[in-house]
């Protein structure tokens, strides 16, 4: 289990990656006024697909670990910031992260303009990303805070 802990550690550096290239490459699109390319595509393509890769890792350690077994005493898991954020507040903002990445992905494909490709791709990838950046459990967070980076 410590091997999938630092897996989900390690892809979610890429997933920013490609997040903040995705909403750079959509940025740069609109107020550059250019024509929307496959490294455009591509970046959202592995933004996509990292997300794939970290909500295996996250289902595993969710449903293996012991953050969905604190569901079954709701009230006192909803009064701990700790439990809270592990057993539901992380699982449900990525959950909707998740589902925005796909569907900003199949808008994207279906727009047929390069500005309306940019502009979808802003709004879709960019509040997933806003979305995951609020549910890491950064350093700086004193009730949930995490490492950086996660080794064995």
């Amino acid at each position: 289990m410590d091997a999938i802990s630092v897996l989900h550690n390690l892809v979610r550096w890429l997933i920013l990656l490609f997040a903040v290239l995705t909403v750079f490459s959509a940025i740069s699109g609109l107020m550059g006024k250019r024509n929307y390319t496959t490294t455009d595509g591509k970046f959202n393509f592995f933004f996509m697909l990292g997300m794939d890769i970290q909500i295996l890792f996250g289902f595993i350690l969710y449903f293996d670990g012991i953050w969905f077994n604190q569901l079954k005493n709701f009230g006192a898991t909803m009064k701990d910031p700790a439990l809270r954020f592990f057993s539901l507040e992380h699982l449900l903002m990525m959950l909707i992260a998740w589902v925005l990445v796909h569907a900003g992905r199949i808008s994207v494909k279906k727009a047929t303009t390069s500005q309306s490709k940019f502009k979808k791709t802003l709004i879709y990838f960019g509040i997933a990303l806003l979305l995951i950046l609020l549910a890491i459990p950064w350093p700086f967070r004193v009730d949930i805070a995490r490492p950086l980076f996660k080794w064995f």
